[in-house]
Formats: C-alpha cells, structure tokens, sequence
C-alpha cells in the first residue's frame, strides 16, 4: 500500500506537553477552525491560502479544550479550562454571549441537528442542555462518575449519547431526560490524562454508535436497543483517541495512540487506507464537500488529507443520508447594523435583487434561519442540492418568512423538551436489565423479584422474616408479568399489552388457602393494567381507561370506579387503598400536576381527595403507607412527605435527603414507620439497588427542616413536633376504633406513652428556655405539659435558677390547673349522685384538664409498666378488676388496724376515686415533696381568693396523696416499697 505523506502546519504553539486540540470545518468547507488546550485563542484558517494568516479570537483567559459549530455555520461555540461557554457569529468571530458556566473544566460541546439547543459537559457533575433560542437551561443530565469527555445528539434528535474518561457510555431519552441504557467499561480508562479524551459519534443515519473499544478497536452499538452490533479491529496497537464518519456514513477515519490514522470502509469492515504521523494525532474532520480530512495533533500542528479514500470507491459525499442532505435550522446572531448572512456563511451586501431579509434595527437576539423551509417533496432538496453543489458561492433563493412563522420554529424547538406527565409506576420496583434478576415489588415484608429467559420469566417470592413469612414456591411465568404487590395474605402480578393477541392479564395467588386451585386471573380486553394494589380483603388495579377495578381475594369482580385521570402510582394498607393521578399537563415551570384520593374499601367510601404536594421540578419516585398507616410520598429531589389530618389535611414535609446524604449517594425508599426512615443507599450514578448482593436496609431518623432556632435545640424542637404529629394521628385512631365498637386499650398504651416522652422533651426546652432567656417561650411550654408533676419541676427549676418571677408564673398555671379540675371533679360528683347513667360514662372517660393546649394530647390512662415510669412519676389506674381486688384487701385491714370508723373513710375515698378519677401522675409516694411545694406558693400568693384556691387545691392533693401511699400495680409494691 502506498504510503502518503501529509504536510502539517503550525495553528498553535504548543509547550513540550502534550495538549489536547480541536479542529472542525464549516458547512462550505470554506474554513478551518482550530483550538489548542494550552492556548486561550481561537483561529479561524481559509484553507485554500495558506499563507494568509488566520483570524484569531482571544476571549477566554484559559486554554480552549472544545469547539462546535451549528449546523449551519452561523454560530460557534467554545469551552475552556477557565469555566465558560462562549458563542460567537461565525465565520466573522464576533463574540455574542457566555452562554452559561462551569465550576471546573469544560471538555465536550454538541450542537442538535436543528442548531436549537447545545450540550456542554466536562469535569463538573452533569451535562447540560442549553437553549441557544434565549439562553436558559433546559435540563442537566446527571450520571456520570467521571468527567464527561464526549458528547453526540441523535441525528433524528430522540437521543443524547455521552462517554467519560473512566469509559462508561449513557444513553439519554431528551423529551423526558432519563437514561436508557448505561454501558459501563466498555471504553478505555483515560484516567487523569486530559490530552487523550474518550469520543463517541453516531453515523449520519443516526442508526450506529460508534465507540472506542477496549481491544484497540472500534465498537458499534445499536441506536434502539445499545447492543453490540460489531467491531472494526485493524492494526492499531494502542487505544484509538478518535474517530470521524464520512459525510455518508460508508468510511470512518480512526487515530490512536500509536500515532496511526487508519481510514475504514464500515461495510467491508476493513481498513483501507493509513498514514503515520510524527505525532498523536488527537482530532479529525471530513470534509463535508470534498474527498479530504482535516487532522490536528497534540502539538498545535494541522493539515488536510486529500484523496483519503481511493478514485476507485464511491465518494464520501456520495449518496448522503436524507437526514444530511435537507438543510437543518442553524442560528444566527444579528444585531442593528447586521443584514441577513448567505448561505455560506459569509457577510455579503444584500444588492435590490437579493432575497435576503433585513430584521428590525432595535433588536439583538437569536433567531433561527433556514436557508429552504421544510417541505415533503424530495425532487425539490435534489434540485436545490444541485444548485448548491454547483453554484457554492451563491445564494440560494429562500421562501419569505413572516415573524410568526420565526416564532413558531423556536416554539417547536422549545417544546422539544417540555417535559411530559409521568409515566405510571410501581412503588418498590426496578427498570428491568438484560440477563439480570430486577425487583417487580420490594417492601418492608419482602420482595418479588423476576428474570427473563427466551420465552418465560423466573419469579420468586423472599420474605424478610423468614421465620414468620410462608415459604413460597418459584413461579414460571408465561404472560412476562412487569408489576407486581406483596402482604401477608398474597401477591398480585400484571403485564401490559403485547400486540393484539396478548390482553393484559391480573394474577392473584394467595399464599394460605384451605381450597385447591385458589389463584385466579382477570384478562381486559382493549385496556391494559397500569398499577396494582393490595389490601387485607380485597386486590385493586387501575387500567388505561382510568378504570379503578375492585376484587375480593377469591376474585369476585366487586367493584369498578371513573377516576379523574392517568394513573401514576397505587398503594394499599389494610381496608384503605391510596391512588395517585394526574390532574393536567405540566407547567411551563415543569411540574407534575398531581392529585390523590384515599379509599376505604370494606366502607365503600372516599375517606379524602387533594392535591399531592411535589418540590418544583421533581416527580414522584415512591408512594406508600407507614407501619402506622400514614399516606407517604417521596420525590425525586430526595423531600419525604406524611399524610396528617392536622389543619383539615396536610401534608408534613419529615425528611429532607439533601441534608443527609453524603456526596455520591441516592435514597432508595422502601418504607417507614413513626421515627425511621428506611432505604437502600445507592451510589452514583445508581439511583436503584441490585437484586444481588441483596440490599441493604439503613434507617435515618425523620426530621422536620427546621429553621436555625436561636435557642439551638433543633433536636428536641423536632422531637416535639415529631411527638405532636403522632399524638394526633393515634387520637384519630383512637377515635375511629371507638366508634367501631372495638377495643382501644393497646392505642391507649401507645398514645400514654408518647405523651409521656412528650412531656420530657418539652421539660427539656424549658430549660434551655430558661438559661437562654427566653421566658415568654418557657411560659408557652409549660402551658402544653399534661402531668402536673412536670409543673412541678418546672417551678423547681425555675427556683434552682433564681427566676423567681418566672416561678411564680409557673406556680399561677398550675394553681388554675388545679383549680379547675376540682370545680370539675365537684360538679361530676355532684351528677353522678343524681344520674347513675351519668356516673358509668364518668367512669369509662378521663377528666380531661381544661388548661391544657390545644397540641397537646389529652391525659390516658395506663397501667404501671416498669419501674422507670414509677421514677418519672407516670402510674395508671388499675382495671376494675384488679382495683375491686385491692378495695376488698384494703377495707380488710382498715377493719384489722382502726374499726369500723377507719373503714368507713377508706370507703368514702375509694368512691371519690371511682367518681372522680385524678391525674394518674399524682399517684406518687413523692407527696411531701408536692406539699412543700403548695407551702411555698402559699407564703407568696394574696389575698383571701387565692388563700381559698390553695387551701382546695391542697385538699385534692392531700386526698391523691393518700390514694398514693400504696401503688397501683400489685407487682410493683415490693419495688415501691
């Protein structure tokens, strides 16, 4: 093979380092552009006098590592190590704008067919999409482990492909900015190296990626699917550094770090042409006109390839794809004195015969330009082609355009990327992989997990608990099921539509039935199942109708509702079922427009409807209910959200992700209960966990996001609030549970004890309140305690601290307290003397203190649990069992000690207690202690009013006191004792 020798000339000066440089050709082929990594200058070469010198652009203080150039050639762009994205007129270099910033490195710059948006990437996190039409971002694509160093748009505009330097490619879906396949390590690690870049380019059909391999080859991956379609391996010896498609698509030059470049015919699959240079050789371009190649080495040395591919093979310019040859819409900039640019890009004086189009002298703004406007018959590109092939230098005739057109070519543009309403989905699952086992449901019970074979798919059902879960047998599945729930009872599974012969299809299979052949299916004809849901009697799926369907679980078709719109996501917990649906298209601002209603299944009723509160510009990622049955959300900005009936229907915002993850990590969302969170934490660029190793569950603690308080307590002003939200949530319960006729007791327990861990934390602020000096706050706070010991101790703390105003406020609240429930107690005594129907429901309800706050929980009464309770002085009444016990034991032996008289007072205050039941907190062996306390308040109050007030109020103490003096859990009195 003959060896041809290419001449290269000086376009920058280079250091003895090596540096990566850039080299592109206008749409003519009228000029070189070229641009070094160790130079801030742009040049701009006429290839066809060498000798004149280049026109120069120096407007970045750093080297310049990118160049691209619209599709038209009216406007060029540049990146560089100083951060910034520039956009000048071409080919006049007139600088435009910065079009947008960087905090490191700029290494890869795109332009789309159309000219209307600009991709820009480098060693920042995230590639973005910059609307050329005005400026704006329109999205930033984050992925990447390493710095981005190539960049290609899809020729028919669907896709964006991307590569870094550690080798991983990600395909990218531009309408709705998502990834659709990432293929790590399948290009050489470049490691810190920035003279040497990973590319990646797509053919002129758009239907082949061409990426460079691992084995010093080049790899081509198909446009749909990202599969391995096949390699081009010659005779380099080294990784190949870059690569560039003919005009056509048939050839593809390649060059390596053996200083190689090889010329491919791709069809053939063989090299057909090679010429080795003094130097690597780090950038080529075809001429779009012409059988040449441009090159550039890591030098700053440049020259032109002419005759790369031999007279005998077709031209690289023959028979260009359709998507090539039809001119796309570039930009051009123009300001007052601008006219219109010819084709060609160069300025020209517009004669009485041009058909050029001057603009408004007081604007300056982008606009687009299409030099012919689109139109379906092929005959007239052919003709309009020949006329450009033949005449360059002239201006083609363009079809007058008024200004609305204008605007509604960058409208379209713009809408290109307006986001769309969210798919449907299903909480706990994960996008199916090839060959690898995915999640169909993952929950706090267990998983359902599914991989696809040739013709079935391999399902299995794990538990998390396997000691108390049912062992269930793997399932083959025909239908290739893609959604899946799990709870106790069984599982439910669907499958969309698949051409006209595959319905979609519901399967329900119960884990424990007394009845063989106890699964059942449900096929729908015309519509297809977008998401499903469990509950503790019934299974729910929502179909492409909007059609909301009820079974029972032996699959009696109950019940079939309209919903308002698409489906976005369903999920169940007992007898209510929760659906998520769309309420409109998305804002300009790109939100999802949302909307959730909460059924009562068993009740057949809607129990509430409302609008589902997302963070601007996020989607819905997880939807579910906590342990405790809380209607939950979380978006794709990492802001965790509850459900509360609090303010006629709220939702609270409980976590926020930005504020716990580390850098590098993603909040999976598998459940929660009252004060954890748990997910699986994944790093970038996985915002899902692997079926295998098996994940792992971390818990994070659920936090309001506070703002910074000057008291500095955020940890227990969130406990508080934390405390608030659950009281409400089991008063509600509480509330339902007793009108159902069911017990309460459990829910009792459950609320005394958060009401008690309530009145700790709030003990706590007062504190801090008090060394802080905040003593309006403390009076607030000690206004919300429910246990009138705990006022206690607050006037304590308040005397220990020497605020003896502040204690004798503290002292005026628990006197009203006090007050108040003995004008209470009277009148109950009084009427239940009277009305013996009055005198049960007396008994069966707890006197509820009418000073209490609003936030907090009304008193419950408990039994006595340890023995720290009895420490913070927190006792519950006993049953009536268990007190009938203790009055017979105790009449006993008042009539062994002191007679007759004796018993009769033990009976007097067992029947006061029985009409009146006290705070259950004042119970306490620690009575001398709460005499003292009346004493001193007693020596500063005045007045005969207040004289009287403490003489009751310590009257009802003293009879609490001498209830007191045993307690009220027979096991505990050894303890007490």
């Amino acid at each position: 093979m003959k060896i041809k020798s290419v001449k290269l000339r000086e376009a920058h000066e280079v250091s003895s380092n090596a540096s990566f440089c850039s080299i592109l050709w206008d749409l003519q082929a009228h000029h070189l552009v070229t641009a070094s990594s160790s130079q801030p200058s742009i040049s701009i070469h006429d290839p066809l006098l060498h000798s004149s010198p280049p026109r120069v652009l120096r407007h970045h203080r750093d080297g310049v590592t990118a160049l691209a150039i619209s599709p038209n050639s009216t406007c060029l762009a540049s990146g560089s190590i100083d951060h910034s994205v520039k956009l000048y007129k071409f080919p006049g270099g007139e600088f435009e704008t910065n079009i947008t910033r960087f905090t490191l490195p700029i290494r890869a710059l795109s332009f789309n067919k159309s000219g209307s948006m600009l991709a820009a990437a480098g060693d920042d996190e995230g590639i973005k999409l910059i609307n050329t039409i005005d400026g704006s971002i329109a999205r930033v694509l984050k992925g990447h482990r390493g710095p981005v160093t190539g960049l290609a748009f899809d020729p028919n505009g669907e896709y964006l492909a991307s590569i870094d330097s550690i080798g991983t490619v990600i395909y990218w879906e531009l309408q709705s900015g998502r990834t659709l396949y990432t293929l790590n390590g399948v290009a050489p690690d470049n490691g810190s190296d920035t003279s040497v870049l990973n590319v990646l380019s797509w053919s002129p059909d758009g239907e082949t990626l061409a990426v460079p391999g691992m084995k010093n080859e080049i790899v081509m991956y198909d446009r749909d699917t990202a599969e391995k379609l096949f390699t081009l391996r010659g005779d380099h010896t080294q990784p190949i550094c870059f690569m560039s498609w003919s005009p056509n698509g048939r050839y593809m030059a390649t060059s390596s770090l053996d200083k190689q470049v090889l010329i491919w015919d791709v069809k053939r699959k063989q090299d057909i042409d090679r010429q080795k240079f003094d130097e690597r050789i780090c950038c080529m371009a075809w001429k779009p006109i012409g059988n040449a190649l441009a090159v550039i080495d890591v030098m700053g040395k440049y020259g032109v390839w002419e005759s790369v591919v031999p007279s005998s093979m077709k031209s690289p310019t023959e028979d260009i794809p359709n998507s090539q040859t039809r001119n796309s819409n570039g930009l051009l900039f123009f300001d007052e004195e601008d006219q219109d640019l010819s084709m060609s890009g160069s300025l020209s004086d517009l004669g009485e015969d041009s058909h050029g189009e001057s603009e408004p002298p007081s604007r300056k703004r982008l606009r687009k330009q299409s030099v012919i406007d689109d139109d379906p018959h092929e005959d007239v590109y052919d003709e309009l082609n020949l006329v450009r092939k033949t005449e360059p230098q002239r201006k083609v005739p363009r079809v007058n355009k008024e200004n609305s057109d204008k605007e509604k070519d960058a409208l379209k543009a713009m809408m290109a990327f307006r986001p769309k309403m969210q798919e449907a989905f299903q909480p706990g699952s994960t996008p199916p992989q090839p060959g690898k086992r995915h999640f169909l449901c993952y929950n706090m019970l267990g998983s359902i997990t599914t991989i696809k074979h040739d013709e079935y798919s391999h399902i299995e059902i794990d538990f998390h608990d396997t000691s108390t879960g049912p062992r269930v047998p793997p399932m083959t599945d025909h239908y290739g099921f893609t959604m899946a729930s799990l709870n106790e009872n069984g599982s439910v599974f669907a499958n969309p539509c698949k051409g006209e012969k595959n319905m979609s299809t519901l399967m329900y299979r119960p884990f424990r039935s007394w009845a063989n052949n106890s699964e059942w299916y449900m096929r729908f004809e015309g519509e297809e199942v977008k998401a499903v849901a469990l509950g503790s009697t019934w299974v729910a799926a929502v179909t492409s109708l909007n059609f909301l369907r009820i079974f029972t679980n032996g699959g009696l078709q109950k019940h079939i509702l309209s919903l308002n719109g698409p489906v976005v996501t369903a999920a169940g917990f007992s007898n209510e079922l929760a659906i998520v649906t769309h309420v409109s298209d998305c804002l300009p601002s790109n939100e999802q427009m949302l909307e959730f209603t909460l059924f009562n299944i068993s009740k057949g009723t809607q129990v509430f409807k409302g609008r589902l509160p997302l963070t601007p510009g996020s989607y819905l990622t997880w939807f579910g209910f906590s342990e405790e049955g809380q209607i939950t959300s979380y978006d794709s900005k990492g802001i965790l959200r509850v459900f509360t009936s609090q303010y006629g229907g709220t939702w609270l915002p409980l976590f926020s992700a930005s504020k716990e993850r580390k850098s590098g990590e993603n909040y999976w969302v598998v459940g929660l209960n009252a004060s954890k969170l748990f997910c699986v934490v994944c790093k970038n660029p996985d915002t899902f966990p692997q079926v295998l190793p098996k994940p792992v569950l971390t818990l994070l603690n659920l936090s309001f996001p506070l703002a910074s308080s000057d008291l500095g307590e955020e940890a227990l002003e969130n406990e508080f609030m934390l405390n608030n939200m659950n009281l409400s949530q089991i008063q509600n319960r509480i509330e339902v549970t007793a009108v159902e006729g069911l017990d309460t007791s459990s829910l009792d327990d459950e609320a005394f004890d958060i009401e008690a861990a309530q009145d700790r934390c709030i003990f706590r602020l007062i504190a801090s309140c008090c060394n802080g000096d905040k003593l309006v706050r403390a009076i607030e706070l000690v206004k919300l305690l429910s246990i009138e010991k705990s006022v206690r101790g607050a006037i304590q703390l308040a005397t220990a601290l020497k605020l003896p105003i502040l204690a004798e406020r503290f002292n005026d609240i628990l006197e009203e307290r006090l007050r108040t429930k003995a004008e209470v107690s009277n009148t109950t005594a009084l009427s239940s003397k009277h009305d013996p129907a009055t005198k049960r429901s007396e008994i069966s309800e707890p006197i509820v203190s009418l000073s209490s706050a609003k936030l907090s929980a009304p008193l419950f009464t408990k039994k006595v649990k340890s023995l720290d309770r009895v420490k913070f002085g927190k006792q519950k009444t006993d049953s009536d069992q268990t007190t009938n016990l203790e009055d017979s034991k105790e009449v006993k032996d008042a009539e062994k000690n002191g007679g007759s008289s004796h018993v009769s007072s033990v009976k007097e205050v067992k029947n006061l207690e029985t009409r009146c039941p006290s705070n259950p907190f004042s119970k306490l062996p620690n009575i001398q202690e709460g005499k003292k306390v009346e004493e001193a308040t007693r020596s500063q109050s005045e007045g005969p009013s207040n004289k009287s007030s403490n003489e009751e109020a310590k009257k009802v103490v003293e009879v609490t006191g001498k209830q007191c003096q045993r307690p009220s859990n027979p096991f505990l009195k050894s303890t007490v004792k």
